[in-house]
């Protein structure tokens, strides 16, 4: 799809510096889609926050415990 839109001379001059005129629309749409993905991230971790109440994790008690658990509990684990 063909979009339209303005861009300020400078950030349109070091775009062609960097990925040249011809690359323009590949690297804008390469861009967007990581500025895009990390607002949808954000967004789920936001969702989260305040999911558990104070207490109510795993690692509360003892959070050292907790870590040295998950690092062997799995058998496959060298080291």
């Amino acid at each position: 799809m063909r979009l339209h839109i303005s861009l300020e001379d400078e950030l349109v001059e070091e775009l062609d510096k960097r990925v040249g005129a011809r690359r323009r629309s590949e690297y804008i749409a390469a861009t967007l889609r990581k500025a895009l993905d990390d607002e949808r991230r954000w967004e789920d971790i936001e969702s989260g926050l305040g999911a558990l109440a104070d207490g109510e994790h795993e690692w509360d008690a003892d959070p050292a415990a907790w870590v040295h658990e998950q690092r062997f509990a799995d058998p496959r684990r060298v080291g």
